[in-house]
């Protein structure tokens, strides 16, 4: 992790009374007693083989006849999906334009590089600190798969499981230019774009997707093209 992304990561949760700092585990987002640490712990049971097919965003963005599809998420957060996409098979490059999700992003494939339970995921992720628009502009035809996961907007009252992720809403907002977004994943011509959205939630930008793959409590909206250029 380089000493310019960990220095405006400290800039920015000192501006938002919070603090970020290492412990016996590593990196630890923090607010009083309330802690965000980077790692994939609790995903361990969804990489296994007999759970992924079982996974709705794996199974959204299966590209059928590709042997190695290569994705792109542009809106990477602390990696949690696009370790299930890297345990099926994906090539995945993360892009995370916020220097605290990003420094934790960064620290929880630094661990998981020296764990076998994800290991052989972590080698197919590579984080990258910047813009996804613009990057999305200049890679045309590179990717089979663009993943979209704009942040959901903020509840008045949340439950007290999702506590620590109301850490990241005070550092990161939800996306305010959805249209660009989705723009720029359309203009990367890729096989297939996917999608997140609460499950009674709008269309990204009001677009509407070819198809969607609906839980409980999250849709998945998919774009699907015949072929990348």
């Amino acid at each position: 992790m380089s000493d310019t992304l960990m220095q405006e990561a400290h800039d920015a949760v000192e501006a938002a009374g919070l603090a970020l700092e290492y412990d016996d585990e590593g990196l630890v987002l923090r607010e009083g007693a309330m802690a965000l640490p980077s790692g994939f712990g609790p995903l361990a049971p969804r990489i296994k083989e007999q759970a992924l097919h079982r996974e709705l965003l794996v199974r959204a963005a299966r590209i059928k006849g590709v042997a190695e599809p290569r994705g792109l998420d542009a809106t990477a957060g602390l990696g949690c999906d696009s370790l299930l996409l890297a345990a099926a098979g994906f090539d995945m490059t993360l892009y995370e334009r916020n220097p605290v999700a990003c420094a934790l992003l960064e620290d929880a494939l630094r661990k998981a590089a020296d764990d076998a339970r994800f290991a052989h995921a972590a080698r197919r992720m590579r984080a990258v600190h910047g813009d996804s628009i613009e990057a999305l502009k200049r890679c045309r035809g590179t990717f089979d798969l663009v993943y979209l996961d704009p942040m959901f907007p903020k509840k008045r009252k949340s439950a007290a499981t999702n506590k620590k992720f109301q850490l990241i809403h005070r550092i990161e907002a939800p996306c305010a230019d959805e249209e660009r977004l989705l723009q720029a994943a359309f203009e990367a011509k890729p096989r297939r774009i996917v999608v997140k959205r609460s499950v009674k939630g709008p269309y990204l930008a009001g677009v509407k997707p070819h198809y969607s793959i609906a839980g409980k409590a999250v849709r998945y909206d998919c774009f699907s093209f015949a072929r990348p250029v």
